[in-house]
């Protein structure tokens, strides 16, 4: 069902509470990366520009309930206040006794930014009190955090009982982007799935199965299927007790026509560090004591030349230890192909932090047709289950007018 956006009410003179996703790393004191940051700023900008008052909230990592330093969003905020060249004052405490009167001094064309939503455990508890009061902190609600849809917390469930709840544009964005992978996709569709686990994605590989064409396994979790197909892996992380559920997609893959590719060869190393000895060998040649941190050359040939027809490719994970920079060849190839595919008129769609910081590291970011912020949550989008920070924003048929 397409949800109403923030085009769908007058922000004249409203205040907008706004839940953001500003998860962002933070290295001494400033922020690390600023793409989340960035990728909210049209949301911000069009209530700002057509003279709403916006007050922002967001978490920032995993304080359980209590106050914690280096979990305050003071970065944040200066990196946004940068960015929107505007000050963005932050309050002390999500419910703290100067929010109230901060937010209510706020005038149109202003921005104020809560404190680290969960310094109070209410927030993923989804406490109906605490939902109440943030909402008592605007009017009318956006949420533009896809990257928390998946959570039913109070700032992305809660507060919906108690305001008209509206998609931003990057929520707009990403769900139009995911779903036209399970829905009207082009084919041939592909998709590249890497990183440490299988446990993680093991249900989107089954949903994608029904849908995809083909699929391209790199990572870690290429060597739970190494090992359903057979073969030794030496030292390499291995899920054992998922060994049967990757053989039955591969058994799932001969029977529905899907081609399910692994790696061939891969490169091994003695131990998994910067600087460690490490040499390409064919799968079937794992040396028992060393353990397998990138595809190889063949293996990277092969799985650009299956992508070559695809006419929509769905990334996400690394396909070797990429923050190893030695391991992390085979995850550059990929990045590299996929931006000129995408310059060529494929639809490539990137998701998952390890795949998305390779495209940064690049300089590739802006050449995919989209980069998805969301993490765990497009991972459940694709698995076909309904995010519950999505269920709960107006239906386009049966939206109020704020």
């Amino acid at each position: 069902m397409e949800k109403q956006t923030v085009r769908d009410f007058d922000p004249q003179g409203k205040r907008v509470l706004v839940r953001v996703d500003f998860n962002v790393p933070i290295e001494d004191g400033k922020v690390k990366d600023d793409s989340r940051i960035r990728a909210a700023l049209p949301t911000i900008k069009y209530l700002l520009e057509n003279g709403a008052s916006v007050v922002l909230m967001s978490h920032l990592g995993r304080p359980k309930g209590k106050v914690v330093e280096s979990a305050r969003l003071r970065p944040v905020a200066q990196r946004l206040s940068t960015l929107l060249r505007m000050p963005v004052p932050i309050t002390g405490d999500p419910l703290g006794i100067g929010t109230r009167d901060a937010v209510a001094r706020l005038k149109p064309g202003q921005v104020l930014m809560l404190e680290n939503l969960r310094f109070h455990a209410a927030e993923e508890n989804n406490d109906d009190e605490y939902a109440k009061t943030l909402a008592s902190y605007g009017q009318v609600y956006v949420n533009d955090a896809f990257g928390t849809a998946h959570r039913a917390h109070a700032s992305t469930v809660g507060v919906t009982k108690y305001l008209p709840a509206y998609a931003g544009l990057l929520m707009e964005r990403e769900i139009q982007a995911l779903s036209s992978l399970l829905d009207d996709v082009k084919h041939p569709f592909a998709t590249v799935i890497g990183g440490a686990k299988v446990s993680g994605k093991l249900a989107v590989l089954k949903n994608l199965m029904q849908k995809v064409d083909s699929i391209l396994i790199g990572g870690g979790m290429a060597n739970t299927f190494l090992v359903a197909q057979g073969r030794t892996v030496g030292k390499s992380l291995l899920e054992r007790e998922l060994v049967d559920d990757a053989r039955q997609i591969l058994e799932d893959g001969e029977k529905s026509g899907v081609q399910i590719l692994l790696p061939t060869d891969v490169v091994v190393a003695k131990e998994v560090t910067r600087g460690a000895e490490h040499k390409v060998v064919p799968v079937h040649k794992i040396p028992n004591s060393w353990s397998t941190v990138d595809i190889g050359p063949q293996t990277t040939e092969a799985f650009t030349q299956a992508l070559e027809d695809a006419q929509t490719i769905f990334w996400n994970g690394p396909l070797g230890v990429f923050e190893v920079p030695t391991f992390g060849d085979g995850t550059r190839a990929m990045g590299r192909y996929l931006a000129a595919r995408a310059e060529a008129g494929a639809t490539v769609i990137v998701g998952g932090g390890d795949s998305i910081a390779a495209l940064e590291e690049l300089g590739l970011t802006d050449k995919m047709s989209h980069i998805s912020t969301g993490g765990g949550a497009s991972l459940e989008f694709l698995e076909g289950r309904e995010l519950p920070g999505i269920a709960v924003l107006m239906d386009r048929e049966t939206a109020a007018v704020a």
